[in-house]
Formats: C-alpha cells, sequence, structure tokens
C-alpha cells in the first residue's frame, strides 16, 4: 500500500505538480475530501463558510434539508461568479463595489474569495488599496454588522475574556491587530482601523491559503487624535484623546499575553501601528513570540527582493552594495533593516558593520548621529558619526548622492518629483545600472515616475515602484515596471510561520523568503522584464516563499510541527494541501453530538465556545 501512494503521488507530480494529492489528506488543515457538517437548513445556509447557495448539489440539498429553501435550478461555481460578476459591475463606484464585496463574504465565502481569484487584476483595488482607504474613512457612516474582535483601552481587564469568545486554543491560526493610527496613508483613523485587520487577513486567504475561518482581526482602540472623527457624533470608537506611554504599553501587552495564552499556535501580526509604536512594539515581542509588522518588515522584504534581483543584473554582490533612502519613516527604515540583515548574513559582518552601507535622508537632510532626541528609535541605527561628513557641500539629496555614488536609491518620502533629473542623471554617471525605486503611495506621492527615470537614464535604470504602472519605452525598447506589492511577500511568510508551528520568526527566515521571492523574478531571463513577479501568480510564489521559511525554521531548530517532509517536492505537496482553496467541497453530514466546531459551523463565530 504505501509503494502504491508513493507510486501515486509520483503520478501527480508529473501530471498535476502545483495541485493537491490527497497523499497527505490526514493533515488537520488538509482540504482534500469532504469536510463535516452538521447544519442543516436555514442553519446551514447563513454559515458563510459552508454555504454553498445555489450551488448545493441535488444530493446535499436532500441530506440537509434545503430542498424547499432553493430555487430548483443547480448552478455550478462559475455559473455564481458570472451572476455575482454581473451584480458587481452594476455598482455605480469602487467604494459601492467594495460594500458588495463585503457582502458577499458574509453570504457565501467560497464565491467571494473565487469571484476575487478570477478578477484578481481588476478587484485587487477595490478589497484592499486604494478603495479599503475609503471604506475605513467612512466606517461609522457605512456601519452595518460589527467583523472581528474590538479591545478597547478603559477596558484593559476584559481583554482576555473578550478575546477568549473566539474559539478554543487550535483555532485560529493568524492574528491581524492594529491600533487604527496610521492606515494606508491616510493617518489616524481609530476604531475603523477593524477594516484593515480584516483587508489584510482577505489577502493571506487570496494569497496563501490562510484558511479564512481560522484568523481573527482585531483593533485597539487607545482612542483617536482625529478631531474630523471626535467631532462627528456618528463615530463608534473611543471619543477620547489617543491614550500614550505605559498605559498604552500595558494594553498592547495585555493583549498580546491573552492571545499568546489563548490561541498559541497563533501567529500575530502587526498593522498601521504610528510611526512611534510600530518598530518599539516590533523590537519588544520579536524575541518572545512568532510576528510580523507589515509595514516594517513586509516592505522590506519585497524591496529587497527586487533590490537582489537588480544587483543580480548589476552583477554586483551584496555586500558591496551602496544604498540611499530618503524618507526614514517607518517605511524607509524597515527597508533599510531588511537590507541591513541580509548584508550581515551573507557576508557575515556584523549589523552594525553592514549599516555603514545605507545612508537614510529624511526631514533634516542626511541623518547624523548630532540629531540625537530628533531621530526615532529605528533611525538610530543609521545615522552617521558627523566627521564623515565634515568638509562636504549640503546635506540634502544631491549632495549626498554625489558624495555616496549609490548603485540603489529608495524614495519613500510622500514627496512627489523629488527624485529629480538632475538627481537621477548624477547618480547614473557613477553607476551602470542605477537601481531606483520610487515606492511612496498612492501614484501622485511617487517620487518620479517610470517613463521620466528611464528617460533620464537612456535605459538603463532598474525601475519598480510601489504602485501598478504599465510598460515604459526607450528608443523604441520596452521595460517592465515591477511593483513591490507586499502581497507577494507577506502571506508566504504567514503561511509558512503557520504551517511549521514556527516559535519565532528570526532574521534568517526573514532572509530566506526574501531570497525565494527574488528567485521568482523574471527579470533573471530578461533584463527587460519586471524585477518582481506578477501578483497574478502569487499563491504559487507563496508556495515557494512558504517552503524557504519552513526550511529555514526546521534548521534553526525554531519548528515545532511534527512531520514536515525534508523533500522539496514532498514539502511543496504538503504546503499545497493545507493551503485553502475557493473551491466547494463535498459535505458529508454528522451529528452534532459527536462534531467539532468547524462542523456545528462555530469557526469565526464569537461567543460559539467561548474559553474559559
Amino acid at each position: 500500500m504505501a509503494h502504491f501512494t508513493r507510486r501515486m503521488s509520483s503520478i501527480h507530480k508529473e501530471t498535476k505538480p502545483h495541485e493537491k494529492h490527497p497523499r497527505f489528506g490526514n493533515l488537520p488543515l488538509s482540504t482534500s475530501g469532504p469536510q463535516d457538517c452538521a447544519l442543516t437548513g436555514a442553519a446551514l445556509l447563513n454559515t458563510p463558510y459552508l454555504n454553498k447557495g445555489a450551488g448545493f448539489p441535488p444530493e446535499e440539498r436532500k441530506a440537509f434539508k434545503l430542498t424547499g429553501l432553493l430555487p430548483q435550478n443547480v448552478q455550478t461555481l462559475d455559473q455564481q461568479v458570472k451572476r455575482a460578476y454581473q451584480q458587481y459591475s452594476t455598482r455605480v463606484d469602487d467604494l459601492a463595489k467594495n460594500t458588495f464585496m463585503t457582502s458577499l463574504g458574509e453570504q457565501n465565502e467560497v464565491l467571494y474569495f473565487r469571484l476575487i481569484q478570477d478578477h484578481l487584476k481588476e478587484m485587487f483595488s477595490v478589497i484592499y488599496t486604494p478603495t479599503e482607504g475609503d471604506a475605513i474613512q467612512n466606517y461609522s457612516r457605512l456601519f452595518r454588522k460589527p467583523e472581528g474582535c474590538f479591545l478597547n483601552i478603559n477596558d484593559i481587564g476584559r481583554v482576555h475574556d473578550d478575546l477568549a469568545q473566539w474559539g478554543s486554543p487550535d483555532d485560529i491560526d493568524y492574528i491581524v491587530v492594529t491600533d487604527g493610527e496610521e492606515i494606508l496613508g491616510i493617518g489616524d483613523q481609530g476604531v475603523g482601523g477593524i477594516l484593515i485587520s480584516v483587508a489584510k487577513l482577505v489577502l493571506t486567504t487570496l494569497c496563501a491559503g490562510i484558511h479564512p475561518n481560522r484568523t481573527l482581526p482585531v483593533v485597539l482602540d487607545c482612542g483617536t487624535d482625529s478631531d474630523e472623527l471626535l467631532n462627528d457624533d456618528l463615530y463608534l470608537g473611543l471619543k477620547k484623546p489617543r491614550v500614550r506611554g505605559k498605559e498604552y504599553d500595558d494594553f498592547v501587552d495585555a493583549f498580546v499575553q491573552s492571545a499568546r495564552k489563548l490561541y498559541p499556535k497563533a501567529y500575530i501580526h502587526f498593522e498601521d501601528f504610528g510611526l512611534l509604536n510600530a518598530r518599539r512594539i516590533l523590537d519588544r515581542y520579536r524575541p518572545e513570540i512568532p510576528c510580523f509588522n507589515d509595514d516594517v518588515q513586509g516592505t522590506g522584504c519585497v524591496t529587497l527582493a527586487a533590490i537582489m534581483a537588480g544587483l543580480h543584473i548589476s552583477k554586483l554582490k551584496l555586500e558591496d552594495m551602496r544604498m540611499v533612502i530618503f524618507g526614514a519613516g517607518t517605511a524607509g527604515t524597515g527597508i533599510a533593516d531588511q537590507v541591513r540583515d541580509a548584508i550581515a548574513a551573507d557576508s557575515g559582518k556584523s549589523k552594525d558593520e553592514a549599516a555603514k552601507q545605507i545612508w537614510c535622508v529624511d526631514k533634516p537632510g542626511l541623518l547624523l548621529k548630532s540629531h540625537d532626541d530628533k531621530l526615532t528609535h529605528a533611525q538610530i541605527a543609521y545615522a552617521r558619526d558627523d566627521s564623515e561628513w565634515e568638509g562636504r557641500e549640503g546635506h540634502d539629496l544631491l549632495a549626498v548622492i554625489k558624495g555616496v555614488k549609490p548603485h540603489v536609491l529608495i524614495g519613500t518620502s510622500t514627496r512627489p518629483k523629488s527624485f529629480t533629473k538632475e538627481i537621477v542623471q548624477e547618480m547614473a554617471s557613477h553607476v551602470e545600472r542605477p537601481i531606483i525605486f520610487p515606492l511612496s503611495n498612492p501614484t501622485r506621492l511617487h517620487e518620479a515616475s517610470p517613463s521620466d527615470l528611464n528617460g533620464w537614464t537612456k535605459g538603463r535604470a532598474l525601475i519598480a515602484t510601489g504602485s501598478p504602472f504599465p510598460p515604459v519605452k526607450y528608443e523604441g525598447k520596452e521595460y517592465e515596471i515591477a511593483e513591490c506589492n507586499n502581497s507577494t511577500c507577506f502571506p508566504g511568510i504567514g503561511l509558512g510561520c503557520v504551517l511549521s508551528r514556527s516559535k519565532l520568526l528570526s532574521d534568517k527566515m526573514l532572509v530566506a523568503a526574501v531570497k525565494s521571492l527574488a528567485a521568482q523574478s523574471p527579470a533573471l531571463k530578461d533584463p527587460d522584464k519586471g524585477l518582481l513577479p506578477d501578483v497574478v501568480n502569487v499563491r504559487e510564489i507563496s508556495v515557494h516563499i512558504a517552503k524557504a521559511v519552513i526550511q529555514q525554521a526546521v534548521e534553526e531548530g525554531l519548528a515545532t510541527q511534527e512531520g514536515i517532509p525534508e523533500g522539496e517536492e514532498d514539502l511543496g505537496e504538503w504546503v499545497r494541501e493545507q493551503m485553502w482553496d475557493a473551491a466547494y467541497r463535498p459535505l458529508r453530514f454528522v451529528e452534532k453530538s459527536g462534531a467539532g466546531r468547524h462542523a456545528r459551523g462555530e469557526m469565526g463565530v464569537a461567543g460559539a465556545a467561548a474559553q474559559v
């Protein structure tokens, strides 16, 4: 029997290398075969992760008492997607489309994700930035039904009990938490930040197959410093200025400690915390728990992957690279950290030594140690000795470009058109293939347009941007522009941590993820192609990233999951088998008395099985 299983697996690899195989169908997160269901009638139709709507086949309609509750004609999932897309297309604007998609997700989870998958390029900006930003700004006005867990700083004593409502210790794999202070470039949105937690979890499912009913969005309501929200009588959050200092830190710690106690296997993703807190909180908890901050680490990882692809084309080693970052906020210093850590890991240099290859320019100009208390916690590592810059003319970006002669220039400043022709051509006069990434979002805040960069450098620049751009041309030759989209990276990292049940997310695990993403760059085969793979291929990208993360976790002794395969192909099958798919699985009726929470429709439902 074992020989037969191996033989079938071998045949499957040859004929369907990217599909699932029931060889690993006994795993707790397996997605092959039928799933148990103890619900019938309207209760089943009202459970989004089990509902198929008109897609229930005749035998399931009879077995689950649905025959009088649905129209007679059985529809395929493709037909349902066609109908849903027609409904979506009638909505008058993107915000209305976003609201429609939210409603669809609350009714039929499979149809929701399948619709997005089939129209990913079109819908990505509707379910995420920039439209999700509009939904967040209008949260209190559009509010119909609460999603996720709302914790507020006035009830710190209830944090444990409020979190405990969401299931048993094995029910939650992935938590996204925000305090709503710095949302998608639109600033302090208070309690409306819950929607960024929801949106990020949608991306983890869409891009990496994280099971949607095993996730938990959380908002930490600490008040808001937005006068507009404080003066809005419809605002649903705490109407008080943001609480800071020790009380804030105690609140965050109460959340982290309760989450770890209640859901010990869960991976915690911090999202859109303010500049003064994002890095500080991450640094506090990284040595203790598996956690991640997309603004700090995600942007850094995807940017580093694009840099690595660019360096490959330039035939330059990472340890020999000089980089200038214009805009040393959360994203800029996050990129600096990932590059520094990768240099240290590859070269054996200390982190302090690796940081000397990075120059950061912010509002006061080049960051210097004499700036002292004006430096944020994250900027201190990159402040240069004042003696290095003595006798040089100025501290602005142009002066730094002239002095440093960088191979790489990164823009995270939100200052439009700040990469001028003079600056770009000065950089290009010293390096053959200047690597230039204007990453500020939205598009109107980009430091330079790809067409200008390409023209000013006569087609020599290697370009990646923070938003999608069409290809550019120079003297009849076309060049693809890569988008540094975090969604090609953070979901795969999370998937690797979830499946390996890693104790921590280490620096080396992040570097492994970056190298995996860089290895999938189309530019490695054709330098005129994009430096990063297209988001359309994101699920397969995530498989490779998850494999790299898992392998590194095993090597470092951080993985706690038993039975992780050692071989590349077996590990790929193992990962794919546990990735949730937007497909209807057959239902198998079980009695409620012996059914698990999933079969009883209780996953993702507060209060259904609260812990004591």
